[in-house]
């Protein structure tokens, strides 16, 4: 029974943390237009 109660704390949690978050909605920022630039290692 206690592993049971344990469950449904954890997922309680778990949702009012998602709500939460959900709430705030997501932080104001742009992302960079420059795309990231890789490089191949030359073949020997």
């Amino acid at each position: 029974m206690r592993a049971l109660i344990a469950a449904a704390t954890g997922l309680a949690l778990a949702f009012a943390l998602v709500l939460t978050l959900t709430a705030l909605g997501t932080p104001t920022g742009k992302t960079s237009p420059k795309p990231l630039l890789t490089t191949v290692p030359a073949h020997p």
